[in-house]
Order: C-alpha cells, then structure tokens, then sequence
C-alpha cells in the first residue's frame, strides 16, 4: 500500500499510521473520526499513509446476523443501557446519530474486504473503513452483509468487491497473517503506531521494544493528541 491518504507536496516528511480496528467497534469510529481532524489540521506540514489491521472483539460472532441490542445485554447486562447512552452522547458531539438497531456478527468478511481494498491504496481502504462504520452504526446496517459491503466497497472506489467476497477463502490467510502480526500484543482497540521509518515499524511489530519516534497510541484519541504524536514521531 504505497499511496499516501493525504499527499500534497513534496518535501513533507511522511508520517505513516497503522491502525488495528474491528468494524463493530464504536470508539475505533470516533478514533477515526478525530485523526481525520488532525489530518486535516496538520496537512500542510505532513503527508500521511494510513494501514488498517484486522482485531475481532469477538472472533467467534455467528456470521448469520443477531439482534444488536439483545447481544449486546447478553454480553454486557444492565451495563448495555449505559453503554449506549454515552456512545449516544458521543456521537452526537460528531455530528453523527448512534443507531442501535439492526443485526451484529462475525466481522472476518468486512475484514476480508479492507485488506482487499488496501491493495488498492490505502486511500481507498481509509475511505471503506469510513463507509463500514457510517453504515453500521448509524443506518443499522449488518456487517456481514455481502450487499452493504459491496456498497461500502463501491462508494470508496474499491474494484472487484463482488468477485472478491463469492469466493470465502479469499483473503482469508491475509487476514490471519495480520491478527498474528498486529494483533497479538494488545487487548483492545482503536490502537494506533505512528511512526516515520517503515524499517522499524516492521521490528517493533515483531517485538522489538519502540525506539524514539514511534508513538502507541490506544483508544479514541483526541485531535490533539494526535497531533502530538505527529509531532513527536516526525523528530
């Protein structure tokens, strides 16, 4: 994935960004949200490349959709009332209406998707991740829903997406590699690396303690928090 999301000029220094979500996740939507503002605030001083990673928060979902309210009871009881009313509260300071109606389930294929779509460019795979969430969380939309999927990957240019998602095994072993490789070390997400040297981005991946100027980030940061680790990252 070699095309920058945002790419201006030359002689900007080229801030990369890999991002482990799962597109069930409501905070990873506002993380996203919030870095796009501090994209759009900092483009005149950095050009971007964004990856997205696979993590399923729950791997073992059913991938015939559920009642979102009744899993989400099931799995968080009373709690869920809270949880939907402060995402609610959330939402709305972006602008945006939190639906929780409709159907949740297994996310391997929208994961299928993303990958797909990222060897596209990561423009394109930035651009279906904003499709994923807008539909799922504010218009009920299912998720592994091949159709809404096909839609999403139509909206944000992807080509081939119907082809892509006939056969289940493709992508399939992309995506494992990448739970492996990005996924293995952290509990939750949205979780960001920014980073500067893709070199050592791939170390740190495997293991290897972050050097200066590789910033973790984890959960649904603010604009300025962002752009912090821009700054850090690009010294």
């Amino acid at each position: 994935m070699a095309e920058a999301v945002i790419s201006d000029t030359a002689g900007k220094k080229l801030i990369e960004i890999d991002i482990s979500s799962d597109t069930v996740c409501p905070w990873c939507f506002v993380g996203k949200k919030n870095l796009d503002k501090a994209i759009a605030a900092s483009k005149d001083q950095y050009d971007f490349e964004i990856r997205w990673h696979p993590f399923q928060l729950e791997p073992n979902a059913p991938k015939e959709g559920v009642d979102k309210r009744e899993f989400y009871r099931e799995k968080f009881g009373p709690q869920s009332d809270r949880m939907q009313a402060r995402m609610t509260e959330v939402y709305k300071k972006l602008g945006l209406e939190y639906n929780m109606s409709g159907l949740t389930g297994n996310t391997l294929d929208s994961h299928r998707l993303v990958n797909f779509a990222g060897k596209q460019g990561s423009e394109k795979q930035h651009k279906l991740m904003e499709e994923l969430f807008l539909g799922y969380f504010t218009q009920a939309k299912y998720i592994g829903d091949w159709e809404f999927l096909v839609q999403c990957a139509d909206k944000a240019g992807v080509e081939g997406a119907v082809e892509f998602l006939q056969d289940p095994n493709n992508g399939v072993n992309e995506v494992k590699e990448e739970l492996e490789m990005y996924s293995t070390n952290i509990s939750g997400v949205p979780f960001f690396l920014v980073s500067t040297e893709k070199s050592q981005l791939r170390r740190t991946l495997g293991g290897i303690k972050i050097n200066k100027g590789k910033q973790k980030l984890n959960g649904a940061q603010p604009p300025e928090g962002f752009l912090r680790a821009f700054e850090i990252a690009s010294t």
